[in-house]
This record gives structure tokens, C-alpha cells and sequence, in this order.
């Protein structure tokens, strides 16, 4: 078994296709085919599903996967380690965040860092903060930005609390709560909602300050970003509650504060088991002490 063996399974498995996976890996895709029918071989078992239409992983290929991304990150972070120990930053940066991220200005620390490591690749999604965790649990990202709940506790990970604020109610021009600076919990229940999508942390932010006031909501619009919970609302479609510090940019949104406030706090969360070089020294970047256990930050 090889890591560019594991490297085109993981490939298949991501793109859902051979063709893709090759373009990804650079190279042809009778090359790929063979070398993951090798390892098919190997395993004594078929890792995939093949139709004329589709690619799907079998039960014996979902086993698969998140181990071979486990032993290509590690890999990869044993390159990065050794070349840390002669003084050069190296390897990935595969960063995320919420797209109401608002306690650092990620493009500007994004682009200092490249500036500053330029033989580190960086690579960023956006998704919502529990999968965010889950990713950097499982060592698919090295750094997420998250939105939780005060209190919320997180699970195999580490973390530094980055700012602490509240929920603003934002609605469209002609809204009759547009002139007005503050409302209350109980007004905003009458309102139809856009937002996060249910379960979501970004969902129980709001969901648990109306449930601690003893109210319901209406949310007939379920969103992953910011930026069409804000298209959404501008439609007139319903009011929304995003941080006070994203509400402001926000282009055609009137902002309401609302009395008593749902909070929210965010974080920025690592691995339990240490970050990588990169990882190490682009927290160290934010003034955050990846490594408290005494090992220097690049």
C-alpha cells in the first residue's frame, strides 16, 4: 500500500469521479485507474461503486477513506515537523470559518501569513461551526474560526475564546421596526425569521435566548452564509439576527438591538493532539499560545 495510491482514493472520493481525480492529481486517468485496482488487489475488496453515471464508495471504501486522509496528513506533517526543526515553516495551512467571522480580519491574517511563509499552501472553507469542529477533530483542517453559544463546550479540540458579543435584529427599508434603535424578544416572535439552518450552532445562538424568554419563532428560511441571510431579508422575506459587528456591513439593513440579547461567543479551535508548524505559528500570529506546554512557535 502506497500514499499516492491512498492520495487517488481520496481524490475519487472527494471529486465523485475518476476523470476529476485525475486532473486533480496531474495525472492520466488510466494511470489512476490502475493503481487504485492495485490496491483494490491489495485489500481484497472493492473500494468503489462504478455505474456509467456515477461513483459511489463502498461500505469497505467508506472504512477506507478517513484513514487514508489520517495517514496522508500525517505524512505530510512529518515532512512539515522535519523541516520546523531546521528552521523553515512549511506543509498546509487548511484553515475555516464561519461566514460571520468577525474577531479578526481573516483576509488580512491570511495574506501577512503568506507573506511571512510562502512555502506553506493555505486553503480556506467556509462552513458552519459544528462542522468546522469536526474537521479539525478529525485533522482535515489544522485552524477553524467558530461561532458558539456561551458556554457551549467543545470536544477534542483545543480553543481560545477570541471576543464576546451580542445579536442584533437586522431588517429591510419600509420594516416597522426600521426607525426604531431597540425591541424586544417578544416583538421580534411575531416576525417571520430567516436563519441558520436547525441544529446549527449559529441557530441555537438565537434559539436559546427565545427559549429562555419563554417564546417561539417562525423561521420559514434556512440559510448557511450571511450574505443571503442578508439577500433574503433585503426581499422582504422575513428579519434576521446576525453579530452586532457583521450587521454593520450589512449594505440596506436597518439594525435593531433586541432586549434581553441572545449572546454569542468567538473562538478559534485547533487540535487536542498540538497543531502542525504552520498551524503553530499562524496562531501565533493572533497572539495565541498553541503550544502551552513550552515548544516555541516558529
Amino acid at each position: 500500500m502506497e500514499l499516492q495510491q491512498m492520495r487517488y482514493v481520496v481524490a475519487v472520493a472527494e471529486t465523485g469521479g475518476f476523470t476529476r481525480a485525475a486532473e486533480r492529481c496531474h495525472v492520466v486517468q488510466s494511470a489512476l485507474s490502475h493503481q487504485i485496482a492495485r490496491l483494490e488487489k491489495e485489500l481484497g475488496a472493492r473500494l468503489f461503486d462504478r455505474t456509467s453515471r456515477s461513483v459511489r464508495l463502498t461500505a469497505a471504501g467508506e472504512a477506507f477513506v478517513p484513514v487514508a486522509r489520517q495517514a496522508l496528513h500525517a505524512a505530510e506533517r512529518a515532512r512539515a515537523e522535519v523541516a520546523a526543526a531546521t528552521g523553515e515553516v512549511r506543509g498546509r495551512l487548511a484553515v475555516g470559518a464561519i461566514s460571520a467571522v468577525s474577531a479578526v480580519d481573516l483576509a488580512r491574517e491570511l495574506g501577512a501569513f503568506r507573506a511571512r511563509y510562502p512555502q506553506v499552501r493555505i486553503s480556506l472553507l467556509m462552513e458552519m461551526s459544528d462542522p468546522l469542529i469536526e474537521r479539525v477533530r478529525d485533522g482535515a483542517l489544522d485552524v477553524a474560526f467558530v461561532g458558539l453559544v456561551p458556554g457551549a463546550r467543545t470536544v477534542g479540540v483545543r480553543e481560545k475564546e477570541l471576543s464576546r458579543g451580542e445579536l442584533v435584529a437586522v431588517v429591510p427599508p419600509g420594516h416597522p421596526l426600521a426607525d426604531q434603535e431597540w425591541t424586544t424578544l417578544s416583538r421580534l416572535a411575531r416576525e417571520t425569521f430567516v436563519d441558520f439552518t436547525a441544529g446549527s450552532a449559529a441557530r441555537r445562538q438565537r434559539d436559546e435566548a427565545f427559549r429562555a424568554a419563554g417564546l417561539t419563532s417562525e423561521v420559514a428560511f434556512e440559510v448557511t452564509t450571511v450574505e443571503f441571510l442578508a439577500k433574503l431579508v433585503r426581499a422582504g422575506l422575513g428579519v434576521g439576527m446576525v453579530p452586532e459587528a457583521v450587521a454593520s456591513e450589512l449594505a440596506g439593513l436597518h439594525t435593531v438591538r433586541a432586549r434581553p440579547a441572545p449572546e454569542r461567543t468567538e473562538r478559534v479551535v485547533w487540535s487536542a493532539l498540538g497543531p502542525s508548524p504552520a498551524a503553530l505559528a499562524f496562531l501565533a500570529g493572533l497572539g495565541v499560545d498553541g503550544e502551552p506546554e513550552g515548544r516555541a512557535a516558529p
